[in-house]
C-alpha cells in the first residue's frame, strides 16, 4: 500500500508541478497545453491569481513527488514529509475550490465548463492522494 501511494503521490506530484512549472516559464504554452485558461474565456484578476498561485505552487509542491519517492524506498523520514505534503495539497485543494467558488460568485470569468471540470478532477484526486498519504503516515507513526 506503501509503495503504491508513493508512486501515486509521485505521478500527481510530478504533473501539478510540471505544470507550474511550465505556466511560470511560459504562460501561453500553458494555454495551448491546456495547463491553463484561454484569455478569451477568462478574466484579467483570474489570470493574475493563476499566475501568482503557479509561483508559490513552486515553492510548496516538490513535497509530494519528494514524499512519494520516500514512500518508495522506505526512507524512515517518509511519514514525516508525507504529512507535510498531504497537508500543502489538501491546503490547496480547498483553497483553490474557495477561490474559485468566491470569483464564480462574482461573475469573474474562470473559463470554460470543461476547464472547470478539468479543475475538479485534479484537485479531487490531488485531495484523495493527500489523505491517502496522510493516513498512511498516521498509522506508520502511531
Amino acid at each position: 500500500m506503501q509503495v503504491a501511494a508513493g508512486v501515486a503521490s509521485i505521478v500527481i506530484g510530478l504533473v501539478g508541478f510540471g505544470g507550474q512549472l511550465i505556466s511560470v516559464l511560459d504562460w501561453p504554452l500553458a494555454q495551448r497545453l491546456g495547463l491553463q485558461e484561454s484569455q478569451d474565456h477568462t478574466d484579467t484578476l483570474f489570470r493574475r491569481l493563476e499566475r501568482n498561485t503557479a509561483i508559490w505552487d513552486l515553492c510548496s509542491w516538490w513535497t509530494l513527488p519528494v514524499a512519494g519517492a520516500l514512500m518508495v524506498t522506505g526512507h524512515p523520514w517518509w511519514p514525516v514529509v508525507a504529512l507535510l505534503a498531504g497537508g500543502v495539497y489538501m491546503d490547496t485543494a480547498g483553497r483553490e475550490w474557495a477561490k474559485l467558488s468566491g470569483l464564480g460568485s462574482e461573475n469573474v470569468k474562470t473559463g470554460e465548463p470543461k476547464d472547470a471540470r478539468r479543475r475538479g478532477a485534479f484537485f479531487i484526486v490531488t485531495a484523495a492522494i493527500a489523505v491517502w498519504a496522510v493516513v498512511l503516515a498516521v498509522m506508520e507513526i502511531v
